[in-house]
Formats: structure tokens, sequence, C-alpha cells
């Protein structure tokens, strides 16, 4: 296999400028990872913490075996909008007594831990990995419920996390709720539908109504421990399967569950040498471009990302803005489709399908890196059949059956997102980079074509065209498409799993892939490769 020679300049003027450009980004996104940390704040930090009890990130990192990453998910979730940054929930994959799990971990210092509708995009987001990879589950709980004023928003979407831990459990699965406070409501249904509970004594309060509800519904006095309390669980009801004298025990409790499971990977995992790459990822900062109408090498990108730089590519001569071929990421293969320049033409398209439809037939997974401005228009290429080549590539993502892992390094606009499989194409995970952007097209772009056609209805009505109302028009909705196309707005909207450090890629990347292997790595069969 082919080692790759990095043309890169660090000494460049472009080097320098990106880098400067991308570690702005990067320090703008730990503003708002640390937002996200500091939960409610530092007040109901405090008063958390006077109670005795952890924090999320805090049981998390007591959970997960020693030294074990963390991927976390949607942590600037809600970014932009009313709610505080993170969502009052902390999902991730980390792994726990040697296995790989989703944990989601409730913040009980946002509103109480309480549900928003950005909480369960969240939190129903890793439900789906979880089934999609055949990854056990360990929820910790400490929630008071739903938002009461928002139960609009909530009351239907919630249901849904009910319907996937019963499937996961019926899937063979395991589900775990670790229970550290109120389980009030619906997230009472957590415990009691996972296959394992473990509460907390003196802290776990489970119950479908609290006092409050029992005295309006039933006219009945009651207390926290003789309706919900841990005690009474473990004793009386026989919801609590454990009961923990306190946090520690229980978080050890769960560790010593997931031991137990015998849990094993059905995927054939790392089959080739997992050694470093040549070039150092750190060169990402200056080869990923600020300004993203300035196209870059993916290679140079594969070369500090993939085993050893090494990577066989196929057919380098045909269709050469779209990169293809075959790499190792931590020692699993992996096919690669990676945009060398914005545009798709048709070799591209024609390309990209039949490279996905060969490593389907090698059940070798696949990632994609987006820098795609979209499937190329014109009367040249409408003639040629853009539409039904596109088109082509659109159905090999779409009936695609190996795990694909997706990163958008730059832009990702338009159909081409769709072929680069985007969110919309199920991809096993997808994560951005701090400079990327997201939408049907680019923010001049869009906003020329409505001036055009606002222009052309003037002409066709026989009216004035007002040139300074267009003006305004044109850079309100210039302004407005390039915030909402920005890395943290779709993020901050959960259009992905995530915002990283392009240096992490390759971790993010092998994590992911590692995940994936969880469940048996098949392909697409019926249908033989053929030439487009």
């Amino acid at each position: 296999m082919q080692v790759l020679t990095s043309r890169h300049d660090p000494a460049s003027d472009i080097s320098r400028s990106n880098r400067a450009g991308n570690l702005e980004r990067i320090a703008d996104l730990d503003e708002q990872h640390r937002l996200a940390r500091a939960g409610g704040g530092e007040r109901y930090v405090e008063r958390h913490r006077k109670r005795g009890r952890l924090l999320a990130r805090e049981r998390i990192e007591l959970l997960l075996d020693r030294d074990a990453p963390f991927l976390e998910l949607g942590t600037v979730a809600a970014w932009g909008t009313e709610y505080t940054v993170g969502a009052s929930v902390v999902t991730g994959i980390g792994v726990v007594s040697g296995t790989e799990c989703v944990i989601v971990a409730h913040d009980p210092t946002v509103r109480g831990g309480a549900s928003n509708p950005y909480t369960w995009q969240k939190v129903l987001r890793a439900m789906t990995i979880a089934r999609e990879n055949r990854l056990p589950t360990i929820s910790l709980v400490e929630s008071g419920g739903g938002d009461l004023e928002r139960q609009v928003e909530l009351f239907v979407p919630a249901g849904r996390l009910f319907h996937e831990l019963s499937a996961l459990s019926a899937a063979g699965v395991p589900t775990i709720a670790l229970v550290f406070g109120n389980s009030t409501a619906g997230g009472a249904y957590v415990p009691g539908m996972c296959d394992y509970a473990v509460m907390v004594q003196q802290q776990a309060k489970v119950f479908l109504g609290g006092p409050p509800l029992v005295k309006m519904a039933t006219g009945e006095d009651a207390d926290d421990e003789s309706l919900g309390g841990a005690d009474m669980h473990a004793r009386t009801s026989g919801l609590a399967d454990y009961l923990a004298r306190d946090e520690h025990e229980c978080l050890s409790i769960g560790r010593g569950i997931v031991e137990h499971l015998n849990w094993r990977k059905r995927g054939p995992g790392a089959t080739e040498s997992p050694d470093d790459p040549r070039y150092d990822a750190e060169e990402l900062l200056e080869i990923a471009s600020v300004d993203l109408k300035v196209p870059f090498d993916p290679r140079e990108v594969l070369a500090r990302t993939v085993d050893g730089s090494r990577f066989e590519e196929y057919k380098p001569l045909y269709g050469t803005a779209l990169v293809t071929g075959w790499a190792s990421i931590h020692g699993f293969p992996v096919g690669v489709l990676a945009n060398a320049r914005g545009v798709l033409l048709n070799e591209e398209a024609k390309k990209g399908a039949e490279f996905i439809m060969l490593c389907n037939q090698t059940d070798t997974p696949l990632v994609f890196l987006q820098n795609t401005t979209g499937f190329m228009v014109g009367t040249q290429y409408e003639q040629n059949g853009m539409i039904k080549d596109g088109s082509k590539m659109i159905n090999a993502v779409t009936n695609s059956r190996v795990p694909h892992l997706t990163i958008n390094m730059a832009a990702s606009y338009g159909a081409g997102n769709y072929g680069m499989s985007g969110r919309s194409y199920d991809p096993r995970l997808l994560f951005t980079w701090p400079g990327s952007k997201t939408a049907i097209m680019g923010p001049e772009q869009l906003a020329g074509v409505m001036s055009i056609v606002a222009r052309q209805a003037a002409a066709s009505a026989g009216r004035p065209f007002d040139e300074e109302a267009d003006a305004v028009r044109t850079r309100t909705l210039t302004e407005k498409v390039e915030a909402e196309s920005l890395a943290l707005y779709m993020s901050g909207q959960g259009y992905d799993d995530g915002i990283i450090d392009p240096r992490d890629t390759r971790a993010v990347l092998g994590m992911g892939l590692s995940m994936c292997h969880n469940d048996e790595i098949s392909g697409t069969r019926g249908f033989a490769v053929f030439r487009m």
C-alpha cells in the first residue's frame, strides 16, 4: 500500500493564517465546552455538592475504566437557544469494565435535571447509537422529569425512550439504570424499563407521582421514602435490584454488572497494524482552510489520520475532485471518500457510487471526509446526466449497509451533503470541525439566487425593481444563512454528534470504528459492481 507524501509547507502565509484562524475557533469552542461543564452555574453546583452528591461528569469519570477515553456527544446541544448549553444531560460512549457502553447522565444542577426539547434530542440520539452499534446502555439518573411548562414539546418524543429501552433489551443489548436522586413521573420508567436497577439509599426517589401529585389525585398524604424511596423499592416493590449505601458504591455495583455481562463483540475487530501516521496531527490546523472558498488536499488530512500514512487510492486519474481509496485507522480497515475540490461532477458521482459498492462487497466500513459545494449545475452537466449520476451516488449511500463515519471538514452544501453521507443518511457518527458550514448552498449564492428571482418577478409584473431594498434584503439574508450554517449553530440544533478539534480526528474515528465492531460488519448484497 502506498505511503502518502506530504507537500504541506508550514511556513507559508496560508498555513500561518489557517493556524491562527483555527486556534481562534477552537478557543470559542472550548469556551462553550466550559459552559456545558459548568451546568447550572456556580450557585447550583455548590448546592448540589453541599448535599454530598457528585456532579454528572464526576459520576461518569468514576464509572469508566481508569484512563479510558470518553467520546462525548452533543456537547454544545441547545447552543444559541434559551436553554443551558449542553441541554441538562451528558451523553457519550466510554469503556466500562472493558466494554464500550453508551452513557446517559442527567445534570441535576440545571433546573434539577429537568428535560427540555434538546435534552430529548440528545438522549434519543444516544439510544439510536446504542441500537445501531449494539452497545450496552447505562443511565445515571437524577432528574425531576420534564419541564412541565414545555410539556407540549416533550410528552410525545419522551415516550420514545421507553420504546428504545425495551427494544434494546429485547435485542439482547443490556440496559442498566443507576439512580442517584429523583426519577419522577416518566423518568420512573427508566429503572422500570432497564434490565438492571441500582438505587442509592436515602437519595434515590422513584415514583410515578410525588407527594404533591398524590395529594391532588387521591387525597393521600405520603412521604418521599414510603412512596418511592430506594429502601422501599429494594425491600417492598422489588424495583431496585441492588441497594447502594452511597454514590461510589452505586457506581461500583454498576461496573460489576457490566463485568458480568460476558459481553463479546461480533465484528472482526482491528486486523491491520495500528502504527501512528508519519506526519504530525498538529499540522491539521495549518491545512484546514479558514476560508472555505480555498480548497485543500484531503490526502494531507489522511497522511495525518490513517495508520502509517498508508493509502491505496482507487481511480486516482478519474473524477479527481473526489479522492477514494483504502486505509486503516487504529487497525480497523476502512474505505475513504474525501472531497478534494468542492464540486462533484459526473465522473465523481459515478466513481463514488462504484467505490461504495466495492466496499460493501468486502464488508469494509466507510469514512466520509466532507468538503463539498454539491453536484455541478449548468447546461453541459445537466445534458451529461448530472441528475442521474448524482442519484446513483445517493442511491449507493442510501443502500450501503456497512458502517459510515462522517467528518465535515469544511463545507457541506446541497445534495453533496447527501452523497457524502450527511446526517439524514444515517452515518453511525457525524462530527464536524469548528470552521465547517452546512446549508443548502453558500450564503452569498443563496442570497444571490433570491435576488435574481425577485428581479425576474418584478420584470414579469412590469413593475420597477427597488435596487436599494434588494441590497438590504440580500445583506440580511446572507448574514442569516451565514449564522445558521455555522458549526456551533448546527451542533446546537442537534444536526451532528459534536464539534471536534481537527487534531483529534484520528482518535475520534478510531473510537467510532471500535464502537461499530460491537456488531457484525456486513455490506449490502444482491447487486453486482457495475460501470456507470
